[in-house]
């Protein structure tokens, strides 16, 4: 039987909490989960890929099923090369919804049947977005309870 691999795809700049336990609560439906950075070149990242991918490394060093990678192109196409058939995204509120059911109805149809798989954030992390918290650092506020300890104490390294 095939391995059922999911990739929940993102900017991460940077990742949060609320990506965090959308991912471990995804862990049991999954044979394996590949957090992958997708790497648009047209959008202007606070975070050099470099280190979004060296913060995810951190954060899932002790999760044995849980890769990390980065891509460019279509999200789909990805999946494809990777033979994943599951892609992973979260849900915050209503907004959230009609965006990513637009996008899993198309991926399905691009994608060769690649099924979306939505889990609702908690709602203790349903204000959390990277958006946010880039303003957050942009003007120097604390951001420690919205991203992972180790991403805190580097931002707060760096200032």
């Amino acid at each position: 039987m095939a391995k059922k691999l999911a990739v929940f795809p993102g900017s991460f700049d940077p990742i949060t909490v609320g990506h965090i336990d959308l991912i471990k609560r995804a862990i049991p439906l999954f044979d394996e989960i590949i957090v992958a950075i997708g790497v648009n070149n047209q959008k202007s990242y606070l975070f050099s890929l470099e280190q979004r991918l060296q913060w995810l490394n951190k954060v899932f060093e002790n999760d044995s099923n849980i890769y990390v990678d980065h891509f460019e192109g279509l999200t789909v196409n990805y999946c494809n090369k990777l033979g994943a058939k599951y892609l992973l995204r979260g849900l915050r509120n209503a907004a959230d919804f009609d965006y990513e059911k637009t996008i899993s109805q198309l991926n399905f149809i691009i994608g060769n049947d690649i099924e979306t798989v939505f889990l609702i954030s908690k709602p203790e992390y349903s204000h959390i977005s990277s958006t946010i918290v880039r303003e957050i650092i942009k003007g120097q506020g604390d951001v420690s309870k919205f991203v992972p300890e180790n991403i805190a104490k580097d931002l707060e390294n760096n200032k």
